[in-house]
């Protein structure tokens, strides 16, 4: 992998990490583009932590307000829906790396975003007794059981974590800020997670210039992710709070459709 495709798919994970559509998704689907042969899996890791810097400089007030008082409720929520997604990671490791290398199931994945995010509007608008959206200090167990689960689940490219978190967040009727606040949050203990796994596998041995991926590549994959995430949680931010989530419904729905008809019919890229 060169340095320049390092960097359009650090800018393609940076802009699709928060945006309901699925980074991991489009990082196969470009690497397929790109005719890209190396294992990627490490990566696709590394430039996801990048988006880590996104998250702490956007949302730093939220992060500063739990390191104060580590206990209490949200903490609690953190860590509950964050031990589906760790058990998934270890239970599944081997089919979850077939998984990006193959791109197997991505057309089928990007249409389950999409069933996942219409899904969350529509249960999300439903009168129920004329209730306000529950705010943070109103969420309860499962609620964050519900989004742990849905996050365990877009661990399959395809299927966008933001998306499954976001979505379940709003079916279960949580605010709209807060339910993008909580998934952005929850984002960082599953990258550190997926970060841990992957530095345990070289030391096992295998590591990224072995794959191909030279050092200033993935830094500036890196490098390119954080810069454009920052932008991408911003305007995330603005859009939950504005806007329905059915515009990316519709774009992962046309482009799951155009991978299946990729996939079975024409092979131009899979």
């Amino acid at each position: 992998m060169d340095i320049l495709s390092a960097v359009v798919l650090g800018a393609v994970q940076g802009l699709t990490e928060f945006l309901p559509v699925s980074s991991s998704g489009h990082l196969v689907l470009f690497q397929k583009i790109f005719g890209i042969e190396e294992q990627t899996l490490f990566f696709d890791t590394m430039v996801h932590a990048g988006t880590l810097l996104a998250v702490f400089v956007v949302l730093w007030r939220d992060i500063w307000a739990i390191l104060k008082r580590i206990v209490q409720p949200l903490t609690g929520w953190l860590i509950l829906a964050t031990i589906p997604a760790v058990i998934a990671a270890v239970a599944f490791k081997n089919p979850i790396e077939h998984a990006f290398e193959s791109g197997q199931f991505l057309g089928l994945s990007f249409l389950i975003t999409a069933a996942l995010l219409c899904a969350a509007e529509l249960l999300s608008s439903r009168p129920v007794n004329n209730r306000e959206p529950k705010k943070a200090g109103d969420m309860n167990w499962r609620d964050a059981l519900i989004i742990g689960v849905l996050q365990a689940v877009a661990i399959i490219p395809g299927i966008s974590r933001s998306g499954a978190t976001i979505s379940g967040a709003l079916s279960r009727r949580l605010d709209r800020d807060f339910a993008a606040r909580f998934s952005f949050l929850l984002s960082i203990p599953a990258i550190l997670g997926a970060v841990v796994l992957q530095i345990k596998g070289l030391a096992d041995g295998g590591g990224a210039a072995d794959n191909g991926i030279s050092a200033a590549a993935l830094i500036a994959g890196m490098a390119s992710a954080a810069i454009v995430s920052f932008f991408a949680v911003r305007l995330m931010l603005k859009i939950i709070r504005e806007r329905t989530l059915f515009g990316f419904a519709i774009y992962t729905a046309a482009l799951g459709t155009l991978v299946l008809f990729d996939q079975f019919v024409t092979h131009l890229v899979f």
